[in-house]
């Protein structure tokens, strides 16, 4: 069940918000006059969030390469890096 709280508690309880936020890595949902404005969390938290956002982007990409056939086989992809790194 999410956390709602209104703008006027997170003036009047920053510290404790604060701390639900470090201790529960989940948003904390802001209402202003009854209705939503803000998710409040960690950095940790968006951190986390932000990252795996980025992978399940390069997950996507990679894919689309294989639907798209822009692939090769490994053997063929470590042979190019060995040629290059002999250089």
């Amino acid at each position: 069940m999410p956390t709602i709280k209104s703008s006027a508690e997170l003036r009047n309880n920053y510290n404790e918000i604060s701390t639900f936020c470090h201790t529960y890595p989940e948003p904390v949902f802001i209402t202003k006059n009854g209705k939503g404005d803000l998710a409040v969390m960690s950095i940790e938290t968006y951190e986390h969030l932000t990252s795996c956002f980025e992978l399940y982007g390069q997950i996507k990409d990679g894919l689309d390469d294989i639907a798209n056939g822009n692939t090769r086989p490994f053997s063929e992809a470590i042979s190019d890096i060995r040629r290059k790194r002999n250089r």
